[in-house]
């Protein structure tokens, strides 16, 4: 009874540990920067974490259950890439979205059946997969920014729902679905049994390759999502977009809690890490600071 209760009592300091920095962070910014509290700055950076915040819900799947997502950021490339051009062939708004989501989410399902069929490690699959799209995308646009997109197309990234921005409202409704996945779910439930033991996992009933190759399918899905936000924001297809994204998705949900050995996390945790990376990058803009040395205090933050 004991353990019961301590083990509860850990879980709440752990849960609260996060917040807590993020409102410490945000005290010591505000009193170093006032502005740093004014609603436009605010706004500003919860929107600027809209697409990494997105994209992260797909990856704490994955890590949750044991393995990790390198190609996150080329997918995300690929997904912006496929919109504009079907925009510009004619296609629908409603027909483009559809068909690039779904092809993000069949590059994060071969992702994962790679993985569970040939038993390559998911580091190594998602690396290939990292070169891959990126190769794509850059052979697509020959390395030049695609343009035309239809001004109804920029709502997505620029429009407001009154008076909160329409990307932070996709953030929200994503982290409620992902959250609730998470919790409430078997699915959920067996992320995360395989990230904690996946033997077990597999002795007690679990369909292991199953879950994993939705967990990956997930990801990319997400990372394609977040793909037509970052192209509705810049209104071009470009064939560096989302380069990098996979390093700073990690970093906001590993300092949201979730474990990289797998079976532990919340989303709850994911959604705190992600602001305090965004409140910590905006608070280094708003004093000036050194982008190189930028990158320092992140990777200190990340180790810490």
């Amino acid at each position: 009874m004991e353990k019961v209760r301590s083990s509860k009592i850990n879980v709440s300091w752990n849960d609260m540990g996060i917040f807590m920095i993020l409102a410490l962070l945000i005290v010591i910014l505000s009193v170093i920067r006032p502005v740093f509290l004014t609603p436009d700055n605010i706004i500003n950076v919860i929107r600027q974490v809209t697409i990494v915040a997105i994209i992260g819900i797909g990856m704490s799947f994955v890590l949750i259950s044991g393995e990790i997502d390198l190609s996150v950021g080329s997918i995300c490339a690929l997904s912006g890439i496929i919109v504009t051009m079907c925009l510009r062939d004619g296609f629908g708004m409603t027909v483009s979205i559809l068909l690039a989501l779904c092809t993000a989410a069949l590059c994060g399902a071969i992702n994962g059946s790679i993985h569970v069929f040939a038993k390559i490690p998911s580091f190594i699959v998602t690396m290939g997969m990292l070169n891959v799209a990126r190769g794509i995308v850059l052979v697509i646009t020959n390395s030049y920014s695609i343009t035309g997109l239809p001004d109804s197309f920029k709502v997505i990234g620029r429009g407001y729902a009154g008076p909160i921005p329409v990307p932070v409202v996709i953030m929200a409704v994503c982290y409620v679905i992902g959250f609730a996945v998470l919790k409430y779910t078997k699915f959920g439930r067996s992320a995360y049994s395989i990230g904690g033991n996946i033997e077990a996992a597999r002795l007690s009933g679990i369909r292991t390759g199953r879950v994993k190759y939705l967990v990956f399918a997930l990801s990319g899905f997400f990372a394609g999502l977040a793909g037509l936000v970052l192209l509705s924001r810049v209104n071009s297809g470009m064939g560096n977009a989302g380069l990098g994204y996979e390093f700073k998705v990690i970093t906001c949900v590993v300092l949201g809690g979730v474990s990289v050995s797998g079976g532990s996390g919340r989303m709850s945790g994911v959604v705190a890490g992600t602001f305090i990376i965004s409140a910590l990058n905006n608070g280094m803009v708003l004093i000036n600071l050194n982008s190189w040395v930028q990158n320092i205090v992140l990777g200190i933050v990340l180790v810490l």
